[in-house]
C-alpha cells in the first residue's frame, strides 16, 4: 500500500456545508442560536437527559460542574490517574485535591472495587471516566457514591452513542460532560456539552455557561434587565460550530454502524493472535467503537510494533501517559493504593486506526502487518 493510513480523519458526513451556508445566511453567529437549540435537544432526546448545554469544550464542561458542585479548597475529586489532563484541571482550578486509584487492566476504567477506600472526610466527588466509549461499572460507583452522599460527575468525552445496561453515558451520574472534538466519534473542531440529570442544577448552570450572567433569564423575559449574579465564563459555543455538529448528529446512527462494522472487522480478523491482548466488553454495554486497541508484551515491544506499522504506512499511537507520573503536578494529587495496572497497563495500550470514512480493506490490511510482526 502506497497511502498512507492515518490514525484519526475527523468525520464529515456531507451535510454540514448546508448548515453552515444557511447559519450565514440567518445573519446568526454568536451562541444559543437555533442551531444550538437543536443539537440541545437532541442530546436531551437521544441521552434521556432532563438538560443539555452546548459548550465550547469537554474541558469547559467539566468546569461547569466543578463550579456546580461548589468545589473548594480542600476537597478531594477521586478519578482514574490514566485520563487526559482535562479530566483533573478544573477541578484542581477550584482548590481541590485529585485523589487517584488503580484501573481495571481489562477496560481500562477506573477499578469500582478502589473507590471506597480512598473516600475521606473531604471528598466531594467522583469522576468516573468511561475509557474508548466502554462504561465504568456505573450501579457500583453510583452506591458508594449514595452511601456517602457524593457528586458523581461522568466524563463521558468519548461516550456519545454507547450505553451502561441500556442507559447513556453521561445520563447516570449527577452530571455529564461529552467531547466533540475533531479526535472524537462526533465532531465540530472544538465542542462539548454538560448533561444535567439534577434539575436543582438547571439555572445556575445557565448562568455559569453565560459569563456569571442572568442573560438566558432577561432573553425569556423573566427579569428586566441582566446582571451579573454568579461567577462563570464564556462557555457557550459559536453557532458555526453548532451547525456542524448538527450535521453529524443526524448522521449519528449512520457513523455508529460504520465504525461498529471496522471495530467488528478488527476484533475478528485479531482474535486468534495470542500475542496480544484485545479491548474487553462487560455483559450490558453497548460501545460506540471510539478506538480500537491492542496491548502488547511490554512498552518495548509496543514501540517496536509502531515502527513495523509505520514502514508499511500505518499510523498507530499510545495514549495518556498516568496524570500521577507528573513530577510538576504532583502538589495537586495522590495515588491512593498501589498502582498495579495503571503505569503498567498504559505502557501495553497500542491504538490502531479508526474513523469513519477508513474501509474494510483497510483494517484487513492493518491486521495482516499486525500479524506479520509476530511472524517477521
Amino acid at each position: 500500500m502506497t497511502t498512507l493510513i492515518q490514525f484519526n480523519i475527523p468525520v464529515a458526513t456531507g451535510d454540514e456545508i448546508r448548515n453552515l451556508k444557511k447559519s450565514i445566511a440567518d445573519g446568526k453567529f454568536s451562541g444559543d442560536g437555533g442551531y444550538t437549540k437543536k443539537c440541545n435537544s437532541w442530546l436531551e432526546n437521544h441521552c434521556e437527559v432532563n438538560k443539555a448545554l452546548l459548550t465550547t469544550s469537554c474541558t469547559h464542561a467539566l468546569e461547569m460542574a466543578a463550579i456546580l458542585i461548589d468545589t473548594k479548597p480542600g476537597d478531594e475529586i477521586i478519578m482514574p490517574s490514566y485520563t487526559f489532563v482535562s479530566s483533573a484541571n478544573p477541578f484542581v482550578l477550584r482548590g481541590a485535591k485529585i485523589v487517584f486509584v488503580d484501573i481495571r487492566p481489562d477496560t481500562m476504567n477506573m477499578d469500582e472495587t478502589k473507590v471506597e477506600d480512598a473516600i475521606t472526610k473531604k471528598t466531594k466527588a467522583i469522576v468516573p471516566v468511561h475509557y474508548a466509549g466502554v462504561a465504568c461499572e456505573m450501579d457500583t460507583i453510583m452506591s458508594i457514591a449514595n452511601k456517602y452522599n457524593l457528586f458523581v460527575i461522568e466524563d463521558a468525552a468519548q461516550g456519545l452513542m454507547s450505553t451502561y445496561k441500556g442507559r447513556s453515558l453521561g445520563s447516570i451520574g449527577h452530571i455529564g460532560c461529552l467531547s466533540f472534538h475533531e479526535t472524537k466519534n462526533y465532531q465540530c473542531g472544538e465542542g462539548g456539552a454538560i448533561l444535567l440529570n439534577d434539575k436543582s442544577f438547571n439555572s445556575r448552570a445557565e448562568i455559569i455557561r453565560e459569563k456569571g450572567t442572568n442573560r438566558s433569564q432577561f432573553i425569556r423575559g423573566m427579569v428586566d434587565k441582566y446582571r451579573w449574579v454568579d461567577i462563570g465564563s464564556s462557555y457557550l459555543p459559536s453557532e458555526l460550530n453548532a451547525a456542524f455538529l448538527y450535521a453529524q448528529f443526524k448522521s449519528a446512527h449512520q457513523v455508529n454502524k460504520k465504525r461498529l462494522s471496522l471495530w467488528n472487522e478488527y476484533s475478528e480478523q485479531l482474535s486468534e493472535v495470542s500475542q496480544v491482548d484485545l479491548q474487553y466488553i462487560p455483559t450490558g454495554i453497548m460501545h460506540n467503537a471510539h478506538m480500537f486497541y491492542i496491548k502488547l508484551k511490554d512498552i518495548n515491544e509496543r514501540q517496536r510494533m509502531i515502527e513495523h506499522l509505520k514502514a508499511y504506512k500505518i499510523q498507530s499511537v499510545f495514549h495518556y501517559i498516568p496524570l500521577h507520573e507528573s513530577k510538576k503536578c504532583s502538589k495537586y494529587n495522590h495515588f491512593h493504593g498501589k498502582d498495579k495496572f495503571t503505569t503498567k497497563e498504559s505502557e501495553r495500550l497500542l491504538r490502531l486506526p479508526m474513523y469513519y470514512d477508513l474501509e474494510i480493506s483497510d483494517v484487513k490490511y492493518i491486521c495482516n502487518k499486525v500479524r506479520g510482526f509476530f511472524n517477521d
